[in-house]
């Protein structure tokens, strides 16, 4: 087992996967609250028969599915470079986070060097002084 300390992580680094991760929970949170606002937006120009401001529902719901994601990316991206700052400030005042590592596959042993077959091959033409087979 061996003990490793994170020091430092980069800050791009981090951002771009927040930001990643952000975009795919808006993108899910965005599908939701846009399907929970079209319905409500239908329920309403049923119920009024149209007229002005009831299609503001379905508009923002198709809205929202696609405005939400693009904040959650952006406000992740932001954040995530934030946190990874704020990280390796504090690293380098108390230290980094500490982990074990254990490798799950068996220790590498090289293979046996190649071995010479037992019999001999014949070499042409033969070394002086011997009879050719």
């Amino acid at each position: 087992m061996a003990r490793m300390v994170i020091k430092r992580i980069g800050a791009l680094s981090v951002a771009k996967i927040s930001g990643i991760a952000g975009a795919g929970l808006g993108l899910i949170f965005g599908i939701i609250y846009g399907l929970i606002m079209m319905t409500v937006g239908a329920a309403m120009m049923a119920q009024r028969g149209g007229g002005p401001g009831v299609g503001v529902g379905v508009i923002g719901g198709l809205l929202m599915m696609v405005l939400i994601p693009i904040f959650y990316g952006i406000f992740g991206f932001i954040f995530g470079a934030l946190y990874a700052l704020i990280y390796n400030v504090a690293s380098g005042v108390v230290g980094g986070i500490e982990f074990e590592t254990e490798s799950a596959a068996p220790e590498f042993v090289a293979p046996p060097p190649p071995q010479q077959a037992s019999w001999s091959t014949p070499t042409y033409p033969p070394p002086s002084g011997q009879q050719p087979y």
